[in-house]
């Protein structure tokens, strides 16, 4: 059964478990990037659901680009085959590619992210 982790850090990232589901994708959902990391190492997914916040700022230490950094360089150690599908505000959205630069990333959708486009995605991911 594929598996898919979902970095809930925020209200707006819609809740998607339904399609999961019915796709035949088993969910696990945490809170926190450390919390992400952490299941990194017990558990690589073959799918990782996660919004973009830019590190305005020195909102990640000035050296980041974003929440998802470190995430994606710990990505690179523990599952290097995860296809990482990142939403994003429109205001932030000329800043997310420079993520590719870490790990190249599977799709990017600009919130609000429709529930079919999501379902796409992730069949197409499982063909």
């Amino acid at each position: 059964m594929p598996t898919l982790l979902s970095i809930v850090e925020s209200p707006t990232h819609p809740d998607f478990s339904g399609i999961y589901s019915r796709l035949g994708i088993n969910e696990t959902r945490v809170g926190t990037i450390r919390k992400a990391i952490s299941q990194l190492k017990s558990q690589a997914p073959d799918f990782v659901v996660a919004e973009f916040f830019y590190g305005y700022g020195n909102n990640y230490a000035g050296i980041n680009i974003s929440n998802l950094d470190v995430f994606l360089y710990s990505l690179q150690k523990f599952a290097p085959a995860a296809r990482v599908i990142v939403m994003v505000d429109k205001t932030e959205r000329c800043h997310v590619d420079k993520l590719n630069q870490i790990l190249p990333l599977h799709a990017v959708l600009q919130q609000p992210v429709r529930g079919t486009a999501m379902e796409d995605l992730l069949k197409a991911g499982l063909i």
